[in-house]
């Protein structure tokens, strides 16, 4: 079961979706950057300085760094292999979702692994740089709306999305306890990989339980009628097909693809995403 109910439009994929190649192309104009006499200016006021690494020849935190350093990367290598794998995991995600609700989850789970990484590295004097924590919060949507899906490690050995997945939070947990107990400088953020398939996972919980702060005021309100009927409810137009029926579509899509759809199926999704 997708997480948030949108519909999947027939005939509207894209190859590289509109927040995808946003985030390429600034992350590719940031790196230029990088490799320019302002390097030096960029990494110090743009990296994620981790709390209390001034005390230990570092630079301070700035708030500003939990967003900034998901644009700046090591290397060129880092950089190719994030923004191919937010490509590879995030195009079709954002062609479920759409533009808006794709960008506040890769900000999201940047900005979440980045908080958890300040916790994890209070008093180092190592900064973290890199889209690394938004993309394994990617990585774990894909998992969760594609469980079944094979992807192909290095491109010869098909495994399932959801052991794929597993195996990568398994390998980054153990990873993260060998670096802190060895007191490793290596700059492989590992509780920033967590903490972004964390916060990813809480999202997308929250979403599938239709939770907004607004809704759960409102049902705590004192004197509220808790079975009164709710308000702006509206009825679904008749032959749309109920949120059961969309779902198991949604479903289906996932599993075998668009094509293994009947004509009513289809006509379902039409008719839900016109609403």
């Amino acid at each position: 079961m997708t997480y948030y109910n949108q519909p999947y439009r027939p005939g509207g994929f894209q190859l590289i979706p509109p927040a995808i190649k946003l985030i390429i192309l600034a992350n590719i104009a940031i790196f230029f950057l990088q490799v320019s006499p302002a390097s030096e200016v960029l990494y110090a006021a743009g990296a994620l300085w981790p709390i209390g690494s001034e005390q230990n020849g570092g630079l301070p935190f700035m708030p500003w760094q939990l967003v900034s350093y998901m644009f700046l990367h090591g290397s060129f290598q880092h950089l190719f292999f994030n923004m191919f794998a937010l490509w590879m995991f995030g195009a079709e995600i954002e062609n479920y979702w759409g533009t808006r609700q794709f960008l506040t989850y890769y900000f999201v789970c940047g900005i979440g692994a980045g908080i958890i990484n300040l916790l994890a590295t209070m008093g180092s004097p190592y900064p973290t740089v890199g889209a690394s924590g938004a993309i394994y919060g990617v990585l774990l949507a894909f998992g969760m709306m594609f469980p079944d899906r094979y992807i192909f490690l290095y491109f010869l050995v098909p495994v399932k999305a959801k052991y794929f997945v597993a195996a990568y939070a398994f390998i980054e947990f153990f990873s993260g306890i060998g670096s802190k107990t060895m007191g490793s400088g290596n700059m492989i953020a590992h509780f920033a990989h967590l903490g972004g398939m964390l916060i990813g996972f809480i999202y997308i919980m929250i979403k599938r339980n239709e939770f907004s702060l607004t809704g759960f005021i409102e049902r705590m309100r004192p004197g509220r009628k808790k079975n009164g009927p709710r308000p702006f409810r509206q009825n679904r137009p008749e032959g749309t097909g109920s949120e059961a029926e969309i779902n198991a579509i949604l479903d289906k899509i996932s599993r075998n693809g668009y094509s293994s759809l009947t004509e009513e199926e289809r006509r379902k999704l039409l008719r839900a995403g016109g609403k």
